[in-house]
């Protein structure tokens, strides 16, 4: 079906038709109609081809305007000049096209009818079907007209006026940010609108004024919207933003609204009350800013609150204020230099979790100065964090201050390969636990070939010194971190060579790539356990780690001995699929006591087995499996899955680990755990859509000790309906939570979100 010759501007009650507009153009359409009018002379011209018109040579070249008629008559005994016919107007990049144009030059008055679509020069339109003014351009009236702008808001009203300074009043009027017509052309209701009295249009501050206005959803009045307004071109100003709604178990029913003041164009700020019937008010402030240099923002919350504290060995209820802030930035001095910073910072461990604004267990806060260019890389941090775990004293989590580090490639004629020199320093204090500092130096040299047999040969060469110095060691649970106190050093020396040989061939209509790869990896004994470590704790074969030089994430470890390491890439390739795979182990030549814990996959000369298989059906299926086989008895230490089915409309999210290491409790960083992740979303209609997502504990207590679920503890949970299309958003969000955390109440939260395109209040 094909919409009409153009659309017809109604009243509200005749609902918005297609159109685009602005009101700031409707005055200088119909000033260009007049103009026209002023420049034409006395003649007729019967229905044929068009009459091609411009204004007096004598007129600047911006006041140029061409005219285009089918018929142009003049009467001279009633001074009347008179148009028809696909009447069109331009100057410039504005257009102006009506069905007839009369002048009466003894009133001055200009009348327009039929079919007017004025376009600016910024591309917004403005139609109407009948337009009366004087022949000073300064006053007229419109009947029936539609103003669409090029941001997408529709404007339909009744009437119009329009004074000498351009400013216009609208009565009885309707705006949409919705499109009236589908993808086919015919028209359809707007999901939402807002119906008023009276419009004001203010030309000089181009802002849209709303009187006795009223939001109707699917026709529905909603809510009234008094002192609703926004500008014609929807730049951001100052006003205040459409109100969220929220239940939830430890705070009951909830409003909050947001005044947005836009201090400058590089500078805002947004302050949100919130009130709740079981919680005293809570205030929020976000603040922008844009500099030369960069940009920052800073979101604080504060309020007063009953609260359990759950940090210390039994939990304790007391009425205080609590509050986070939190703020992030960067800054760019130069190409090469710039300032990258965040801060978070909690009154105490369950604020975030009882107002549903973060469930992270940790905050970090960081400062860094860096300077990078195309061969070296310079970096002066500091690290900061506030642990939210219950239980985790906080004098235990560290403080890094500086962590230097410095890098940079070099090619040395000469000499074959590439260079790679790096310097570290790190300082890592506690207030109640180890204290550590530690410098390091490395070089590195690597040599990549082709053979001629098409074998990639890399060789790789690398020396490091270290000096350490710690105290308070015995503050530390796990013995094994700990280290010597006072000053240690140690060197080390690295030699490796890695060949991969990658065999191309056609397999079941396809192609592959079967690469097998050979690592041998040579390093002197290292001391190792005289060094307190920090950075190297969460050791654990993967397939991402396999081939690395060193196993152990960080620094303050090093795996020492001659080890091999062998596996096979397998990539296969054909229209719409694709499947890559990886497995390998490795084995160690030395006999001593490896430094690394049991149940990390490497303890032992030989290792355990690794993989990860991908595999991917277009855009629609993917699903990958990592695994980590006990090489003696093939039970799954490592078992994880994550699948995607289907796209953005609809799908299916799933995730599964599980971790069974069979480590000793006392290595707090490398317990077992096992869960089930889970989302999902489907469409019911065009636009309407529902979605599911949890967290399923699978942990049982043969896992870990330490737990008190059964096996199965669902965590949390959301449920959710909700209506999209071009300009509504709108939601209704279920959730509930299995676990209570002091004061972060276990229960049901339920969420109403609304987003509205192109509106505001003021």
């Amino acid at each position: 079906m094909q919409s009409a010759r153009r659309p017809q501007p109604q009243a509200p009650d005749r609902r918005l038709r297609r159109a685009r507009i602005t009101l700031t153009t409707a005055g200088t359409a119909l000033a260009l109609v007049l103009g026209a009018f002023a420049a034409l002379p006395v003649f007729a011209q019967e229905a044929g081809a068009p009459v091609v018109l411009a204004s007096p040579a004598e007129s600047s070249p911006d006041d140029v305007l061409r005219f285009e008629a089918d018929k142009v008559r003049y009467d001279s005994n009633s001074e009347l000049v008179t148009a028809e016919g696909s009447v069109v107007l331009r100057r410039e990049d504005q257009t102006v096209r009506a069905d007839s144009v009369v002048w009466d030059r003894n009133t001055g008055k200009i009348n327009a009818a039929g079919n007017i679509r004025f376009v600016d020069e910024d591309g917004n339109i403005v139609y109407t079907d009948k337009v009366e003014l004087t022949d000073e351009f300064k006053a007229g009236a419109i009947e029936d007209l539609l103003i669409v702008l090029r941001t997408g808001g529709r404007l339909a009203a009744r009437s119009g006026t329009r004074d000498e300074n351009g400013n216009m009043t609208l009565n009885t009027a309707a705006y949409s940010g919705c499109s009236v017509e589908d993808s086919s052309g015919c028209p359809k209701n707007p999901s939402w609108e807002v119906t008023a009295a009276r419009v004001y249009f203010d030309a000089k501050e181009k802002r849209v004024k709303y009187y006795g206005a009223t939001l109707r959803l699917f026709g529905i009045p909603i809510l009234p919207l008094p002192g609703l307004g926004h500008t014609s071109d929807f730049r951001a100003e100052t006003g205040l933003l459409i109100p969220d709604f929220r239940l939830s178990a430890s705070n009951g029913a909830e409003i909050s609204e947001t005044w947005y003041w836009r201090i400058a164009d590089n500078r805002d700020l947004a302050l949100t009350g919130t009130f709740y019937t079981e919680s005293l008010p809570m205030l929020t402030a976000k603040y922008r800013h844009l500099t030369n240099l960069g940009a920052f923002q800073i979101t604080g919350y504060a309020t007063r609150s009953s609260r359990i504290s759950v940090g210390g060995a039994a939990s304790t209820q007391q009425q205080s204020w609590r509050g986070y802030i939190e703020g992030t930035g960067r800054l760019q001095f130069s190409p090469h230099w710039s300032l990258t910073g965040n801060g978070r910072l909690a009154s105490d461990r369950t604020f975030l979790r009882r107002y549903d604004i973060s469930r992270d267990d940790r905050l970090r806060s960081s400062l860094n100065l860096e300077r990078i260019d195309n061969s070296s890389y310079l970096s002066i941090a500091g690290w900061a964090t506030q642990t939210v775990r219950v239980g985790d004293p906080q004098g235990m989590v560290p403080l890094a201050l500086p962590a230097i580090d410095y890098r940079r490639r070099a090619i040395i004629n000469g000499i074959p390969g590439r260079f790679e020199f790096e310097a570290n320093s790190l300082a890592i204090l506690r207030t109640a636990g180890q204290d550590s500092q530690r410098a390091f130096a490395r070089a590195q040299w690597d040599l990549r070939t082709i053979t001629g047999l098409g074998q990639e040969v890399t060789l790789t060469g690398l020396v490091r010194g270290d000096v350490y110095h710690s105290a308070e060691n015995e503050l530390t649970t796990t013995a094994i971190y700990r280290g010597e106190p006072g000053w240690q050093t140690r060197g080390i020396a690295t030699a490796a060579l890695d060949v991969k040989w990658p065999f191309v061939g056609e397999f079941l209509g396809g192609a592959q790539v079967l690469t097998p790869r050979f690592q041998v990896v040579a390093t002197p004994g290292v001391r190792n356990f005289e060094i307190p470590n920090e950075d190297s704790r969460s050791v654990d074969l993967e397939d991402t780690n396999l081939f690395a030089l060193n196993r152990f994430p960080g620094h303050d470890r090093i795996e020492d001995g001659v080890r091999f390491t062998y596996g096979v890439d397998w990539d296969y390739q054909r229209p719409g699929l694709r499947v890559t795979t990886t497995i390998g182990q490795s084995y160690r030549l030395s006999r001593q006591n490896s430094i690394l814990p049991d149940g990390t996959g490497l303890t032992n000369r030989a290792s355990d087995y690794v993989g990860r298989t991908t595999v991917r059906f277009g855009d629609i299926v993917k699903v990958t499996h990592r695994f980590r086989l006990d090489k003696d008895s093939f039970a799954l230490r490592r078992n994880e899955f994550d699948a995607t089915l289907g796209d953005h409309r609809r799908y299916i999210e799933a995730g599964y680990l599980r971790l069974n290491r069979n480590i000793a409790t006392t290595f707090e960083d490398l317990q077992d755990r096992e869960e089930l992740r889970f989302a999902a979303r489907t469409p019911i209609t065009r636009a309407f859509s529902i979605f599911a997502s949890g967290i399923v504990n699978l942990t049982d207590k043969d896992e870990d000790p330490t737990f008190t679920s059964d096996g199965f503890q669902m965590l949390r949970h959301r449920i959710g309906v909700a209506y999209t299309d071009d300009c509504l958003d709108l939601s209704l969000t279920w959730r509930r939570d299995y676990v209570t955390t002091g004061d972060a109440q276990r229960g049901n939260s339920f969420q109403i979100s609304l987003s509205l395109k192109n509106l505001g209040v003021k």
